[in-house]
Parts: C-alpha cells; structure tokens; sequence
C-alpha cells in the first residue's frame, strides 16, 4: 500500500491530539505549540511523508470539533483501544473538513453531523453507510443583558432581530461545520439570502475556528453564536454567556459515524460502528456529563432514522 500524506491541518490536529492526551509524538514529527489551536484548513500539504501507518494497528477517525470539545472522545478513546486492540488517532475538524479527509483517503472513519452532506457522501460511494448514534440540540447563546431581544424567540424571528439590530456582533463558525450548515439553513428559513448576509456589515464574524474558540469570541466580543448545546454546556463555566434561544425539532442535532470506503482496515472501521451502537456505549454516551454539569450533554439514538 502506498504511502499517504496528511494535510498541514491534520498533522497539526494530530499533534494537538497527542498534546491533549499527554501523549507525545514521535521525535522525527513536527511539534505543534500548544496554543495552535486554530487549524489552519487551507495550509498547504507537507513535502514530507507523514511516517507510513502501513503494518500499524490504528485507525484514524475524523471528528467533529463538538464531540473533541466535550470531551467525549477523551472518554471512548481507550474503551474501543481496550476492546479492539487498536491505537486510536482522533483528529479534530470541523464536518467540511473532516469530510474532505475523508474523500482523500486520509482517514478511516468520520463522524459528523450534517445529514444534507453525509447522506451524498455515502450515496457517492466515499461513505459505506451512515449511522446516527447520538443527537443534542443547537442554540443560539449570548450575553445575559441581551441587546437585540431574542430571548425565547423562534431561531427564525431570533435571527431576523440579530440582523435589523447591527450593532450586536454575530458570530459564525464560518469554517463550512455542521454547525455552520445549520446557521445557514437557519438565515434561508428566515427570509435571507445567505451570502448577503456575511457580507451586510462588521456585526457579521467568520471566527473560521471550532465551536469552542467561537464561543470564547462571542464572549469577548459580547455577541451572539450558535451553538451545540453540549459544547456550550462545557464551556459554560469559562464564559460570560446564556442560552437565549432554546431546542425545537429544527435545532435536532444529530451526529452519525461512517466508514469509508477506502479505509485501510474495513473491518476495523466498522467496528467503530458496532461500538458506538452498541447499548454499552450508548448507555455510557447517555450519561456522559450528568456527573459533570448536571444534565446529559447527548441522547444516545442508535437504530433511529434520524
């Protein structure tokens, strides 16, 4: 098999995985500094071979930033790596560019969370099936003294005063994630034509980051975000923001896992697939973060077509 190169982007996560872990990387790899927590997508690929994974027991999945950010990968990580006999790399992006990895062959597997994209994805062929297994809910979150009203509003109407009002910054993940498909789905159904939108005015912010940088800007900024209401719930204690708009049939959140076609190790990959359906996992995933804050951060949803 030949040998494959990862992305600047990936080799950066890859680092920041190891960095997150307490892991170390190997002395022949590039050492990313700790604070380089903004993956820069669009770097260009690495002249260097990334060290062959031929003849490795590993499976490398690419993840949404949500399910990095609550920890919950933290917690299933060693739990498959125990049951499976395999190291686990997690590489963290946002659904647009875990999704490019994927159909570059990058990764053995991804999860994300946007129905609209995976379903082509798998439809394609890039994908060999997608199956949710958990789902939360978005919201839009700002600060407390709440300057445009959105209080309790539909996501629609909450929109709508965000854009009439102009002096309170929004601000977008930007960076083509699920989150961000869904911010867009939510100014079409609200009336608005969306690239007019990033364009109307300096109240409108590409943050281009994952949710928990997005978050920590609409903080500083004072502004609003949206958000998956799992990451906000972690973060919640390190900013200075509330949940405005709450949870509706609209705001579902589903996140689903999919082996890809050319993944190195098929069976392996699959079984990531048996794991997070399987109801050990999904009673594990259903608790995650009540200990922590007080309410479930997922509902587990495995054999729902959701």
């Amino acid at each position: 098999m030949s040998r494959k190169l990862l992305p600047a982007g990936a080799l950066m996560a890859m680092a920041l995985m190891f960095t997150a872990c307490g892991e170390q990387p190997p002395a022949d790899q590039p050492v990313v500094p700790a604070d380089s927590a903004a993956v820069d997508s669009t770097a260009a690929a690495p002249t260097e071979a990334y060290p062959p994974r031929e003849g490795v027991d590993r499976l490398l999945v690419a993840t949404t930033t949500s399910l990095y950010d609550t920890g919950l990968w933290a917690y299933l990580e060693p739990m498959f790596e125990d049951q499976y006999g395999v190291e686990l790399d997690i590489l963290y992006a946002g659904t647009g560019k875990a999704m490019e990895w994927g159909t570059r062959g990058d990764v053995d597997v991804i999860v994300v969370h946007d129905r609209a994209r995976e379903e082509p994805f798998v439809a394609e062929g890039l994908g060999l099936s997608r199956t949710p297994f958990a789902y939360n809910f978005f919201v839009i979150v700002g600060p407390s003294e709440d300057p445009a009203g959105i209080r309790d509003l539909a996501p629609e109407a909450a929109l709508t005063a965000i854009h009439d009002n102009t002096t309170v910054p929004f601000i977008s993940r930007g960076d083509e994630s699920g989150t961000h498909a869904q911010e867009q789905r939510l100014w079409a159904a609200a009336g608005y034509d969306y690239e007019d939108v990033r364009t109307a005015g300096d109240w409108y912010v590409e943050a281009a980051a994952g949710m928990g940088p997005t978050l920590n800007m609409a903080d500083e900024m004072r502004g609003y975000a949206l958000s998956d209401i799992a990451t906000f719930l972690a973060y919640q204690g390190d900013v200075d923001l509330e949940i405005l708009v709450g949870s509706g049939d609209a705001m579902r959140n589903v996140y689903a896992v999919i082996p890809l076609a050319a993944a190195r190790d098929s069976a392996m990959a699959a079984n990531m697939v048996t794991f997070l359906t399987s109801p050990e996992i999904q009673e594990l995933i259903g608790s995650y973060g009540v200990e922590t804050w007080g309410r479930q951060l997922f509902t587990p949803c495995a054999g729902q077509d959701l």
